[in-house]
């Protein structure tokens, strides 16, 4: 079993209902005034992938929250919400066709071996998801990225994408969402149960 490092206290029980409060700072003649407000908490289920071609590169799609420029960008794995009445796989082959234009069976959907909680700012709320990662094995190198199956929004926040070597994940400094890619990815590919602490990544 792999766990990453200590955690940061998660949301108490209830938050999505009462939404939290939030920071910002507004640039004023005089410097930053900070201001809180209430934004609305949403908690959801979600799939995430590692998407392997045969030559051993992984999918990420480079990534921004128009809602939120200071975050800047970053490199994600691809996925999205399990909606009512799916299952994982069927969640995973539905976002991977829509963000990617990828044709995935599920035989090529291994088991979802790291789970993780996370929380993020997204598009003026806050996110809590509960994701699973599954690995999906390309038998082809990998190919462009048909993003022709996005919602709008996703158009906006996935402006590139790269197969990028594994190694090159292991070694890089960028920023990723999950945060902690570059130090669980290995042992993920390993077949690696990997059980993550909840992550605070915005």
């Amino acid at each position: 079993m792999i766990v990453s490092c200590d955690a940061p206290k998660e949301p108490s029980a209830g938050s999505s209902l009462n939404g939290s409060v939030e920071t910002k700072s507004r640039h004023l003649q005089n410097g930053p005034v900070w201001e809180t407000y209430r934004v609305k908490t949403i908690e959801r289920s979600v799939v995430r992938a590692v998407v392997l071609d045969v030559d051993g590169h992984v999918l990420l799609f480079h990534t921004r929250d128009p809602t939120y420029p200071e975050l800047g960008t970053w490199w994600e794995l691809p996925g999205g919400g399990i909606e009512p009445g799916e299952t994982y796989t069927d969640a995973i082959i539905r976002e991977l066709a829509e963000e990617a234009g990828l044709a995935i069976q599920p035989d090529q959907i291994g088991a979802p071996n790291w789970r993780r909680r996370a929380t993020f700012r997204y598009r003026g709320q806050r996110r809590i998801n509960v994701e699973v990662i599954v690995l999906v094995q390309l038998p082809v190198p990998g190919p462009p990225v048909d993003g022709v199956g996005r919602v709008e929004f996703e158009d906006e926040d996935y402006f590139d994408f790269r197969w990028w070597p594994v190694g090159e994940v292991l070694a890089s400094d960028s920023r990723f969402y999950p945060g902690k890619l570059p130090h669980l990815l290995e042992a993920f590919l390993a077949g690696e149960q990997v059980d993550e602490p909840f992550e605070q990544w915005s």
